[in-house]
């Protein structure tokens, strides 16, 4: 009898190991999101990874089409060799190249002629990493769903939106230094 495949994992996104918990609910389109997710790698560095935990926990929006498609492909890579790192590649690629990824004013432009192939396609160029066939694992709509149930049960709606140990922070901004993050994370 052949043995059973491993069990899908998806590599938890989350860097530092520090007591304070800084969750931030991003969509890999949105402008500020894109911005706060630049900052991330910084924050870490400034407080110390012993001092900070930082989990990005994807937030999927109606409004940025492809967004379900690009969110299928970051938790992909994460499965990948290199696991969350190759996922912060995809979402630095599609960061790098937003507009390669939405649509004009949401509803228009050349990505109506896009489909979620070629989506995949453009991220597997920008971020060099093979992500088709771990995109089509059915296994993985489980962590696209704990995702949008952890900030449903949250009362995430829109991104960025920003946790500090379990409690939703309006106060933290994407526009903010990290300097005036880390004085909000550490209050």
């Amino acid at each position: 009898m052949p043995a059973s495949p491993a069990p899908l994992h998806v590599d938890p996104l989350v860097w530092g190991h520090g007591p304070r918990i800084f969750e931030a609910f991003l969509e890999p389109t949105c402008p500020f999101s894109c911005r706060a997710f630049s900052k991330l790698p910084d924050l870490l560095e400034k407080a110390g990874a012993d001092r900070i935990t930082i989990k990005i926990r994807l937030q999927s929006q109606p409004w940025h089409m492809f967004s379900g498609v690009i969110i299928r492909c970051i938790l992909a890579a994460s499965t990948l060799e290199g696991g969350k790192e190759a996922a912060r590649t995809v979402m630095a690629a599609v960061a790098a190249h937003r507009e390669e990824f939405e649509f004009t004013d949401h509803c228009a432009g050349p990505n109506m002629d896009a489909t979620p192939n070629d989506i995949i396609k453009r991220i597997e160029r920008y971020s060099g990493l093979h992500l088709a066939q771990a995109f089509a694992v059915p296994e993985l709509q489980k962590a696209i769903k704990w995702q949008c149930r952890y900030s449903r049960q949250n009362g995430i709606h829109v991104s960025p939106t920003f946790m500090v140990d379990g409690l939703i922070d309006p106060a933290i901004s994407s526009g903010d230094t990290v300097e005036a993050w880390m004085e909000r994370i550490f209050a």
